[in-house]
């Protein structure tokens, strides 16, 4: 296996260089779907959160109110803390499961918060996909319906572009026309490709 790590800010263009590579033949895991499996009703994770955020964050039907919970750990540096110590082992368990199920060479863990979790999962290649704190803003008020506050406020907790620069091995812009991000993203993942064509030879060698 070859193992990709694919990081960036919120409403970067993560999902959309994933996609691409997902069609070119890799496995994707999602980091963000993981998260919602480890806080489904019944789940060891959910039981977690109410016991330390009370009732108020589940809906009527005692499923997560990710808006509610959102609200208190976003404008918390130490709930926000809290809330990720719950929810990261339990994340880094159910990839580790969904890592030794996949089928093809390149496996690429979309992983947002790579650098804030401390991620100990042995990648070969990290790429980071960053966008200007503009369009990011502009993506989330428009795509997702969030405030510019919320949206500043989600911006603001993650990582630094620097602090990702620091852990990767690329970095690919969606600073321009979506066209040449997906060419610039298959440029890369066809380098990707011949890597992880060395490992696979260097570990029969």
């Amino acid at each position: 296996m070859f193992l990709v790590g694919l990081t960036g800010g919120i409403a970067a263009g993560k999902s959309t260089v994933a996609d691409l590579w997902q069609s070119l033949g890799a496995s994707i895991i999602d980091a963000d779907e993981l998260a919602r499996e480890v806080v489904q009703p019944g789940s060891e994770g959910l039981e977690q959160i109410v016991e330390t955020f009370g009732q108020g964050v589940l809906n009527a039907d005692q499923s997560l109110n990710r808006t509610a919970l959102a609200e208190i750990v976003f404008s918390d540096f130490g709930k926000r803390k809290q809330l990720e110590s719950i929810t990261h082992p339990l994340i880094r368990e159910l990839a580790k499961q969904r890592l030794g199920s996949a089928k093809t060479e390149i496996v690429v863990y979309v992983i947002p918060l790579l650098v804030e979790s401390a991620s100990e999962l042995p990648f070969d290649f990290v790429v980071t996909v960053e966008a200007p704190t503009g369009d990011q803003l502009k993506r989330m008020i428009e795509n997702r319906g969030m405030t510019e506050t919320e949206s500043l406020a989600r911006i603001n907790s993650q990582a630094s572009a620097a602090q990702r620069a620091n852990v990767s091995d690329r970095i690919l812009s969606s600073n321009q026309s979506l066209a040449l991000l997906l060419k610039d993203a298959t440029v890369l993942f066809r380098e990707i490709e011949s890597l992880a064509k060395k490992k696979a030879q260097e570990n029969v060698g």
